[in-house]
């Protein structure tokens, strides 16, 4: 059997795929060093804002959500144009790289400027550079290993990016201990260059680019038209769905840690803050790295619908958890929950959409609208969790948030299907997925 690069990409039927050691070894460091990268400066955000800037230039909760709302807007508007230019393009490589070092650069401005608005315009460029990574990654994992592989191997690669996480926040709690809050911003630079480096060791022809963008063979590429991404959600009922509980869901998660960042931040001082977030971080991606792992083994013997059901559950719990006490070691203890709700979340988004979009050519498009939902529910936590904690405190805040994750659940319990085994429906037929038995298992 001929490997992937003796042959014309576009030749290959899914099951031929025969990625080389450099070409899987590459995705490995990319997802290992892209991890604290690809979303900026994430928790350091809030904590440097408020621990460094403070009151006295004003900054504080509610301010830093502002901030990382009108990011995050930025950052989901730009979502589904990313997933279209990932489909449409055969310069993905490139395309990776240029994100890496818009973000570094943006986050790098950060400690030379004060004025919000200033801070906000970096932070909205980090966040629109940060849309391309999810449906990159995802497309360069198809166009590699193809269909057959993609679910296990997405479970590397959310294994490597925890693993990365983990790293680079251990790396920047002990820094910021010796150096203070900036060691942060010099962290991320180092790991951008080497991000540079290990996408450049995936060879361009070693990604199918038909395989990419969902297409099953080279044949099925035969007119077919890019649609919006608003035409992928509304063509296929699961999939709006599923853009709605990815919004549930990050409505909940997205401003748990964020919050316990900055209740951390008054409970111990700001000197503390950065290298208590990063033990918090740590903990999480230590467990996301074995969670991800198995739901990448697991996805196709267990089925996706179990699975999701426990990432809500366990979210809920975490949010109701946080209220039990203020003492920073029990904080840090509940914080490991984060790493089985986002572990599994983050192994199962591309494999559900590929399930809803397999054969259609719109998968990375179909990413780009769900991922715009999931970003405006991300985008909102954090205003609705300031502006709760401004008000009412800690506790009411973390209670919503769980509140948010149990409806999460009870959707996706009453309303969504297995899509192990589904196809979408034929085109032209806007009702959604069939079951296609002979998928399963793949």
């Amino acid at each position: 059997m001929s490997s992937a690069t003796s042959v014309p990409a576009s030749a290959s039927a899914p099951s031929d795929r025969q990625p080389s050691r450099r070409a899987l070894r590459g995705l490995d460091a990319l997802n290992f060093t892209l991890a604290d990268v690809r979303d900026g400066l994430g928790p350091y955000l809030a904590i440097y804002l408020i621990a460094v800037r403070g009151p006295d230039q004003g900054w504080n909760e509610a301010t830093t959500g502002m901030v990382m709302t009108i990011a995050g807007i930025a950052g989901l508007i730009a979502q589904t144009p990313a997933g279209a230019l990932i489909d449409r393009s055969r310069h993905k490589r490139a395309i990776v790289i240029a994100a890496a070092l818009a973000v570094t650069l943006s986050c790098l401005a950060l400690p030379f400027i004060s004025n919000f608005y200033a801070v906000a315009a970096t932070q909205s460029l980090a966040g629109i550079a940060g849309a391309i990574f999810p449906p990159a990654l995802a497309a360069i994992t198809l166009g590699v290993v193809g269909p057959k592989l993609f679910a296990k191997r997405i479970g590397r690669n959310e294994g490597f990016n925890h693993a990365g996480n983990a790293v680079s926040a251990a790396l920047a709690g002990g820094l910021a201990y010796l150096f203070g809050p900036i060691v942060v911003f010099w962290l991320m630079g180092v790991l951008a260059a080497l991000s540079i480096g290990a996408m450049l060791m995936v060879p361009e022809d070693a990604i199918d680019n038909d395989l990419a963008r969902g297409l099953d063979s080279a044949e099925d590429q035969s007119g077919a038209e890019q649609p919006s991404g608003l035409t992928a959600l509304l063509q296929n009922k699961y999939l709006m769905l599923f853009a709605l509980l990815a919004a549930i869901f990050h409505l909940s998660n997205a401003a748990m840690l964020t919050s316990v960042g900055q209740l951390l931040t008054h409970l111990s001082g700001k000197d503390n803050a950065t290298s208590l977030i990063a033990i918090c971080i740590v903990a999480a991606q230590c467990v996301m790295v074995p969670v991800a792992m198995f739901v990448g083994h697991k996805a196709d013997a267990i089925g996706r619908k179990p699975i999701f059901l426990a990432a809500f559950g366990v979210l809920a719990l975490r949010g109701v958890l946080y209220t039990f006490s203020n003492n920073p070691f029990y904080l840090v203890g509940v914080q490991l929950l984060d790493g089985i709700g986002a572990g599994v979340y983050g192994a199962l988004f591309p494999i559900v959409v590929a399930d809803l979009t397999r054969g259609t050519g719109r998968f990375n498009v179909s990413q780009g609208a769900v991922a715009t939902a999931q970003g405006l529910g991300a985008s909102l936590s954090a205003t609705l969790a300031g502006l709760i904690i401004v008000s009412a405190g800690y506790s009411t805040a973390f209670l919503t948030l769980a509140g948010i994750a149990g409806l999460g659940f009870a959707l996706y319990l009453t309303m969504m299907p297995e899509t192990r085994g589904f196809e979408p429906a034929q085109a032209g037929t806007p009702s959604g997925p069939t079951r296609r038995p002979a998928l399963q298992g793949v």
